[in-house]
């Protein structure tokens, strides 16, 4: 069964390096994605203090809210499918996740209150875990449409879609620095564990920090 995607100890690397980049301005095969217990939360803190996070509460992984101190518990999402890595858009009005709702991974976004789901990219491929910019203005993902997972931007209505990254990894994890002007990456050959890489919005410049 496929899975809802999580690399925890990754990410708590991504965190320590967007917090430098503050100060400084398993690859898998096609139409897969890499696995994890979907019952590990994901969750993320909207700036007026609720928090939104998939469980399987009720036998099945949906999407809910409650405030930073546990309480007001709400069910969002209540779809047979799987619904996973929620994020708020900067103001608070939105919540981007992907789901298999309609057969493979795409990227919706959904009111606060879990009304007016709309779905942004529409294609064959699996398209996963999405990142809202700091500004609102772009969505970054990662994607296997065009053969390995890469990483890629559209804006927040699915227009314009941007690939930035282009190699023979898989390219499965995606953050925006704090300010927006960069894109932190985790990219992983069929041998090797991920690693991180760094680069600016438009796909240009891409280093590997100092580890």
């Amino acid at each position: 069964m496929a899975r809802c995607l999580s690399i925890w100890g990754l990410l708590l690397t991504v965190s320590s390096l967007l917090a430098a980049c503050a100060t400084q301005v398993n690859p898998t095969p096609q139409g897969q994605l890499p696995t994890s217990d979907p019952r590990t939360p994901t969750a993320t803190l909207q700036a007026h203090t609720r928090i939104v996070f998939t469980s399987i509460l009720e036998n099945n992984t949906d999407i809910y809210v409650m405030d930073a101190d546990g309480t007001n518990l709400t069910r969002l999402t209540d779809h047979p499918a799987m619904e996973c890595k929620p994020a708020w858009s900067p103001d608070g009005s939105k919540i981007v996740f992907f789901s298999n709702r309609d057969g493979n991974f795409e990227i919706y976004t959904m009111n606060a209150d879990g009304s007016s789901v709309t779905r942004l990219t529409h294609n064959a491929a699996s398209d996963a875990n999405p990142a809202w910019s700091p500004d609102g203005r772009k969505i970054a993902f990662s994607s296997d449409r065009d053969g390995n997972f890469e990483i890629y931007s559209m804006n927040p209505d699915g227009s314009e879609v941007q690939r930035l990254t282009n190699s023979t990894a898989s390219e499965i994890e995606v953050a925006w620095s704090p300010d927006g002007q960069r894109v932190v990456y985790a990219s992983s050959e069929i041998t090797n564990s991920p690693r991180l890489y760094m680069m600016d919005v438009l796909g240009g410049n891409q280093t590997e920090p100092d580890r």
